[in-house]
């Protein structure tokens, strides 16, 4: 097994990185454009009207209450009939895919971090002359983004797991290439294993990362 093991990193090594760097481009894009939308619902979701707080909920709740993967085959087969002049790639529909699922998630994490903001400031922030919409950026996303960055450092290493289901409309990521290595050798333990070390390393890294920062953010309060 470690000769088989040895022959496939020396002779698909560059089929893993690839695979690597695949995954982390459809997490990182992922959580970077799931950001802005979070806070954009989380915003909706505790403003006073009526119309917006429904359309928040109804997105929020239809993304939580639904699996992953059925989510990635609605946007994929749906994106290129909507919208058949782009040609969009296989990649591009699960990234959107992918954004919108932790757009849902990231407007839990931001309204949590937006309630977590002493009313005092916002008050105070009011009575200084500042509208709704400045104490809102000035005040309050600011100080709520510092609370919520471990949470949306953990919503980065779950997406980079989750991403193993685009495996299923072969992307390009670790998955894929599992899925290509083992037709192709006809070894199925072996590429599974060294996919099973880099997904363990790469996760294991970054939740310590993790760690390490909510520690440093404890220090700085």
């Amino acid at each position: 097994m470690l000769a088989n093991i040895e022959r496939l990193l020396v002779k698909y090594g560059m089929n893993f990185i690839e695979g690597l760097g695949t995954t982390l481009l459809l997490a990182f894009v992922s959580v970077l454009v799931g950001c802005l939308i979070g806070a954009i619902v989380a915003i909706m979701r505790l403003s006073k009207s009526k119309l917006l707080k429904g359309i928040a909920s109804v997105y929020t709740e239809i993304i939580r209450d639904t699996p992953l993967l059925l989510q990635l085959y609605f946007f994929y087969f749906l994106l290129p009939d909507i919208l058949p002049a782009l040609k969009l790639s296989k990649f591009t529909c699960i990234a959107v895919a992918l954004i919108f699922n932790s757009g849902a998630y990231m407007s839990e994490i931001f309204r949590s971090g937006i309630q977590s903001i002493d009313r005092g400031q916002t008050e105070a922030a009011r009575s200084l002359g500042l509208s709704a919409s400045q104490t809102m950026l000035r005040i309050v996303l600011p100080q709520a983004f510092k609370n919520v960055l471990p949470a949306m450092c953990n919503e980065f290493v779950a997406i980079t797991k989750e991403t193993s289901l685009a495996s299923t409309f072969y992307v390009g990521d670790l998955m894929t290439q599992y899925q290509t290595i083992s037709g192709k050798t006809y070894l199925v333990l072996e590429p599974l294993i060294i996919i099973g070390v880099i997904y363990f390393v790469l996760t294991f890294t970054m939740s310590k990362l993790v760690a390490m920062l909510e520690r440093k953010l404890k220090e700085g309060d």
